[in-house]
């Protein structure tokens, strides 16, 4: 695998995990009463808290890991079946269940949008955006990055950056995307995102048991494209 292909494989698992497009409905009602430009900072301070908090986990998650005593394949499988829970829930439209009613109070500038964005971490940046299948997904991406030395270090903390920029985009058009797609587009998003991240999640369990076993998985199978 090249770092193109490792960059394309990191960018829609995480993409697909975040899930930006699906996200901008919830974005929109937690940010309802909130000026556009206050709405866009709000938007900006998102981004910056996915770059910092992802890239925090791409460079000690492997550290964390070996002061736990947790093996990668181990950690493969519990990712991968987080994942899968996470893309059933967005398959069958449980995904907004999990965000909570936060404050509306109108208000406008710099200080307001960062009092709401505080109001917003959690449930919406956590673990909406960011949860557990996020920070596996980061961790896993980044010992396959280990490969390609200085390459891969850059390639990932660039596909973690393009994730947050791409959230913030489409927080900014949250109004026009959503006009743009109606309810059924994006029921349709989340659905398809959903599929995609099953997907990823059955291919992480069997490479996890594929490095623990001996033969009881194809490494074929667990790595069609040479993806390890």
């Amino acid at each position: 695998m090249s770092p193109a292909d490792f960059a394309v494989n990191f960018f829609v698992a995480l993409f697909a995990l975040i899930d930006p497009i699906g996200t901008v409905p919830l974005f929109a009602a937690a940010t309802m009463g909130v000026k556009s430009k206050d709405s866009r900072l709000i938007a900006v301070y998102i981004a910056f808290f996915i770059l910092f908090f992802l890239t925090f986990f791409y460079f000690s998650g492997l550290s964390l890991l070996a002061f736990f005593g947790i093996s990668l394949p181990a950690f493969r499988m519990a990712g991968g079946i987080i994942l899968f829970l996470l893309g059933l829930d967005m398959v069958r439209g449980d995904m907004a269940a999990s965000v909570e009613a936060v404050d509306t109070t109108p208000g406008e500038g710099r200080a307001h949008a960062r009092k709401r964005f505080e109001r917003m971490i959690v449930p919406f940046a956590m673990p909406l955006l960011i949860g557990p299948g996020a920070i596996s997904t980061v961790i896993i991406y980044a010992s396959e990055a280990k490969r390609f030395g200085l390459v891969g270090a850059a390639v990932g903390v660039g596909v973690i950056a393009a994730t947050a920029l791409s959230t913030m985009l489409a927080f900014w058009a949250s109004p026009l995307i959503t006009r743009m797609l109606g309810k059924i587009g994006l029921t349709i998003v989340v659905r398809v995102l959903g599929l995609i991240l099953c997907a990823l999640a059955v291919q992480f369990v069997m490479i996890g048991i594929a490095d623990s076993t001996h033969d009881v998985i194809l490494r074929k199978a667990a790595a069609p494209y040479g993806a390890h």
